[in-house]
């Protein structure tokens, strides 16, 4: 039998110019190059450059159990530039490991910190490299790097990767201008290191098959062959996989990995696929998958987080890139949060309750929200954070992804030279909405409310069951709409709107319980003022009331509307 070979993937990232590519390619002579002297013959093929995937293969190290085998590193170079994000977080769902190049010279910069947002979501482990040693005077050399080490140390303390190894090398002594025969520092500890951190990443056969293809090419009289790595699920020959972006099911005709013929790969696999003859320009990168596991979709409900270092709030009906899969595209938010009853419940891990009532959020709550104006004067006290939210997603051009999947929510169009994270969200999709009209067929099923508060002020006395209320409405509303509305007196009556009265908003008030003895004094007070006031119009009656000393009675209607509700009906509890 062949000797195992254990593939894991490890991501490089780093800011642009860390010198990502020059790693890659030091690792990756290196690696090989000490492998060859120990069995020429399975070796003379040399390196698989060919993919912006360069591997790196190594004896398995004993914590990854007994027997012969083989250790792979494949090295996913992820770009540095604004692509970096939307490429990482297609790659980073099989990343199994992180190596953060910084360079020494410079230390974190804006996408280093974007980049370890990134591992912190996605990713288990992590290895700091820094870089470009060879920059520094040789006499201030270790103590430059011990500076530095320390302050990578410091700076990933509140982090998951609180600990990590951080190793000093130079991929490229003399930058990409010198001759080749310059000889790399640090790169075989690193890759010691690299071996010392390396597990077996829990893969699972089970579920649908989806394939992130990188590379595309067609060979004569074979076919058209797919290379990519398993994101989940496993394939087989003879299987149908469907390519959603072209709509075709292709049959599996043969597949490679490492350049032997294999009938079978599942998840974390890196493998070439073979299908019948299609036009490989049309898919460059891309899902291939089960067929009919995707679903395309035009809005989502996700459950997430604000990512800590993104400076300013979350706002409602803000835009932002989200990037859902493998896509990123252009989607306006809504935030919402439980019912501050439920603030406390525990977490409902990937699914929705449609039966909830949920509360419409301005912006995404978090410690640095601001409290609406009047918590801030009744008290000083800690804004209450739920312990999850969720938001309403509405994409501007529909999205084929899986059904529970990754989401990030990012500002890519802010410069790229602001020192600044882009990333501000993270999330799981709940609930994909399929249909072009989900506005009218689904969103109604969504019980997100607002409350409504409105005031106005008690006219006059009736009689002892009644009063007539004003500035609660505006002339042109339709009163009959609040009829039945329970409202309170601020004296602590409980009362009912009746309907209205006269052509000028004002309305009728009913008080089951009757006017308190106080109440009826305050407001015939204030009327005997009004009346002495002014015998002559009402108008200057109206006016000189606004000017009374004495206490007027206001009257507070709370209401409940949903957000979805196509008839807008206001419900008390």
């Amino acid at each position: 039998a062949a000797p195992r070979v254990l593939n894991v993937n490890v991501g490089v990232l780093g800011h642009i110019d860390s010198g990502k590519t020059a790693l890659a390619r030091a690792l990756s002579t290196t690696g090989s190059t000490a492998a060859f002297d120990r069995a020429p013959q399975s070796r003379a093929r040399g390196i698989t450059l060919d993919l912006g995937f360069s591997c790196l293969r190594t004896a398995l190290p004993p914590q990854l159990g007994p027997g012969p085998g083989e250790l792979q590193f494949t090295l996913v170079d992820c770009p540095g530039h604004a692509s970096l994000i939307r490429t990482i977080i297609g790659g980073a769902q099989i990343i199994d490991l992180m190596m953060l190049v910084i360079d020494v010279t410079k230390g974190m910069q804006t996408q280093s910190a974007e980049c370890l947002v990134i591992g912190q979501i996605a990713c288990q482990k992590m290895v700091v490299v820094l870089n470009k040693i060879d920059l520094l005077p040789e006499g201030k050399r270790q103590s430059a790097i011990e500076k530095m080490t320390k302050k990578m140390q410091k700076t990933l303390e509140n982090t998951k990767f609180c600990g990590c190894p951080i190793v000093a090398v130079a991929a490229k002594p003399g930058g990409p201008e010198a001759p080749e025969s310059e000889n790399p520092l640090g790169v075989s500890e690193l890759i010691e290191v690299l071996k010392s951190q390396a597990y077996l990443p829990s893969r699972d056969p089970l579920g649908h098959f989806l394939m992130a293809v990188d590379h595309c090419f067609s060979i004569k009289g074979q076919g058209t062959v797919m290379t990519g790595t398993i994101l989940s699920g496993s394939v087989s020959l003879g299987d149908n996989v469907e390519i959603p972006a072209l709509k075709v099911t292709k049959k599996v005709k043969s597949m490679q990995m490492f350049h032997t013929p294999v009938t079978y790969a599942m998840q974390g696999d890196r493998v070439g696929i073979c299908v019948t003859q299609f036009d490989p320009k049309l898919l460059e990168r891309g899902l291939i998958c089960t067929p009919e596991s995707l679903h395309t979709i035009h809005a989502a409900i996700i459950s997430l987080k604000k990512i800590q270092y993104f400076r300013g709030a979350l706002q409602t009906k803000a835009k932002f890139h989200i990037t859902v899969g493998h896509e990123t595209v252009m989607g306006r938010v809504m935030f919402f949060s439980p019912a501050p009853a439920d603030f406390n419940e525990e977490i409902q891990e990937n699914v929705f309750d449609f039966e909830k009532d949920y509360l419409y959020q301005e912006e995404y709550l978090s410690k640095d929200s601001n409290p609406s104006e009047e918590k801030k004067e009744n008290d000083q006290a800690e804004v209450q954070l739920p312990r999850q939210q969720w938001a309403l997603l509405e994409f501007e051009k529909p999205v084929t992804c899986p059904k529970l999947c990754l989401v990030i929510g990012s500002k890519l169009d802010t410069d790229i030279h602001a020192n600044t994270c882009r990333l501000a969200f993270h999330g799981v999709l709940l609930q994909g909405m399929e249909d072009k009209n989900y506005t009218e067929t689904f969103l109604p099923k969504l019980k997100v409310y607002k409350l409504k508060h409105k005031e106005g002020q008690v006219e006059r006395v009736m009689d002892d069951y009644s009063v007539i209320g004003r500035s609660l409405f505006k002339k042109e509303t339709n009163i009959q709409i609040f009829v039945g509305l329970k409202v309170q007196l601020s004296t602590g009556e409980d009362g009912i709107i009746d309907g209205g009265f006269g052509q000028s908003g004002k309305f009728k008030i009913r008080i089951p319980d009757g006017l308190k003895p106080d109440t009826k004094m305050l407001l015939t007070v204030a009327s005997r003022k009004k009346s002495k006031a002014g015998k002559g119009d009402t108008t200057k009656e109206d006016e000189s009331s606004k000017n009374d000393s004495a206490q007027p009675v206001t009257i507070s209607l709370l209401f409940k509307r949903y957000v979805f509700d196509t008839q807008k009906k206001m419900i008390q509890s």
